[in-house]
């Protein structure tokens, strides 16, 4: 607990010293770089010290967030960083304006520190963040009770996700098979009525309870043991393929019961408006930024093999309707031809295309068509489809009548509710090192659970999946 605590303060440090970096940054960048682009009056030599009002700002709305008290996934903490950059920015101007002395100190260095500390804090805090985990100061130890499939599961969640920093040391579970075997290396120990002893004995923090075939009554007795013995308790229901982003937990105090309120986003038109203007103005910017790229592309297909840069096939969007899908050209013009014949005796490509509808060996291919795949800068063009409104950036995959009748078959529905996206969850989670059947639940998982800030980080784990080529064919 010590070391926790220590750790907490060494975080609050690191965050005072990223917002004095920011701010020095933000006085640098208008002292020195925006006069040559713009007319500025001369700053102040000793500007600086109307800025200290700045710093309680920003600390306020990292506590209101709970940025040293609650535990946060990567891409939860980089949003609520994110969360803390806009308010402190807004807070600050809100002082300004009711405190009536904006004359006194430069609104430019402001408004630039907002514009900054969005790349700059979750750079800086997780990897400060990440090197007192390491060093043991904000890590806490866990015991996992329940090793059956769902514990297992939870165990290979948290190893994937580091910036919880939670450290599971053991499991507990009453089956005897169980008892005395290790699940990556972690024993098993027998006796759940134990939990107590362990809690003490090794210090344990955080436990995690995954028993979802319980029976209720031992469930609850269990967690009222616990709850004054540790710092936390998670519990994990028996409520695997629900939606979960934006569930909320609603209490009913006098009847002691709680309810998970599932919302429907996509059902409210406010946010199918904001998905479309999101989409719009990222593709225009995306377009304005890649044309030149995009002209070189279309020259190296047209000189590296006959038939046109750009290719379009009939695809299905959203409610069933067909549209032409843009790519650039990456085939032979007789891939037909080519792919029949290498098909005809080869019973491993066969398995192949069956289960991935892909090839990584594809003989219809051109040579810079493979290129093109292994970058995804095929699929550029697609940036027309987002603009006419055929598709979103993010989405499920665009796919043929065929696929839909021969593989999505009742899950249809639900995936083409919605456009069709250049990028979803498949492309981020493997792409085509993953099987049909788990893509086609991939798109499935995202209908369900669709929020703007899932598009913003499939985008942003797009780019670093296409950089790093990660399943790519």
């Amino acid at each position: 607990m010590t070391k926790r605590r220590l750790g907490t303060g060494l975080l609050f440090l690191a965050d005072l010293v990223t917002i004095f970096l920011i701010l020095q940054t933000a006085i640098f960048i208008r002292k020195n770089i925006l006069p040559y682009f713009l007319e500025f009056p001369p700053f102040p030599a000793k500007n600086f010290t109307f800025f200290w009002w700045v710093f309680p700002v920003w600390v306020f709305f990292y506590l209101y967030e709970g940025l040293y008290s609650k535990r946060f996934s990567f891409w939860d903490e980089v949003k609520t960083l994110w969360k803390v950059a806009f308010f402190s920015t807004l807070g600050v101007f809100t002082i300004l304006y009711l405190g009536k002395f904006g004359e006194k100190v430069s609104r430019t260095v402001l408004v630039v520190m907002g514009i900054i500390s969005f790349p700059m804090i979750p750079v800086i805090r997780i990897n400060a963040k990440k090197l007192l985990i390491q060093i043991g100061l904000l890590k806490s130890k866990g015991l996992i009770i329940g090793a059956g499939k769902t514990g297992e599961l939870i165990f290979k969640a948290l190893k994937r996700e580091p910036n919880f920093g939670l450290n599971v040391v053991g499991f507990l579970d009453d089956d005897p098979e169980k008892i005395g075997k290790r699940i990556e290396g972690i024993r098993i120990h027998g006796g759940v009525e134990q939990a107590q002893k362990y809690i003490g004995k090794c210090g344990i923090e955080d436990v995690i309870i995954a028993m979802p075939g319980c029976e209720k009554s031992k469930l609850i007795s269990l967690i009222n043991k616990l709850q004054h013995k540790t710092q936390n308790i998670l519990l994990i229901p028996d409520l695997f393929g629900i939606t979960v982003l934006g569930t909320n937990l609603q209490h009913f105090f006098q009847e002691q019961a709680i309810g998970l309120e599932v919302k429907n986003n996509l059902a409210k038109p406010l946010n199918i408006f904001i998905k479309k203007i999101f989409d719009i103005i990222v593709s225009f910017l995306i377009l304005i930024a890649l044309s030149g790229p995009m002209l070189i592309i279309a020259f190296l297909i047209r000189i590296n093999s006959r038939g046109p840069a750009i290719f379009s096939q009939e695809r299905i969007g959203k409610n069933d309707r067909p549209f032409r899908c843009y790519k650039f050209r990456t085939m032979y013009t007789d891939a037909e031809e080519r792919f029949n014949a290498f098909m005809g005796d080869n019973p491993d490509a066969q398995n192949e295309w069956r289960n991935h509808w892909k090839l990584k060996n594809d003989p219809r291919i051109t040579k810079i068509g493979r290129f093109l795949r292994k970058t995804s800068l095929d699929e550029l063009p697609q940036i027309f489809n987002v603009l006419k409104g055929n598709m979103s950036l993010v989405g499920p995959r665009p796919v043929t009548r065929k696929e839909i009748d021969e593989y999505y078959k009742d899950h249809a529905k639900l995936c083409f509710g919605v456009p069709p996206g250049i990028t979803g969850l498949w492309q981020v989670s493997g792409r085509s090192n993953t099987s049909y059947d788990y893509r086609i639940a991939l798109d499935s998982w995202y209908v369900r659970n669709w929020n703007m800030w899932l598009d913003i980080v499939i985008l942003l784990k797009t780019v670093k999946a296409v950089i790093n080529q990660e399943g790519a064919v």
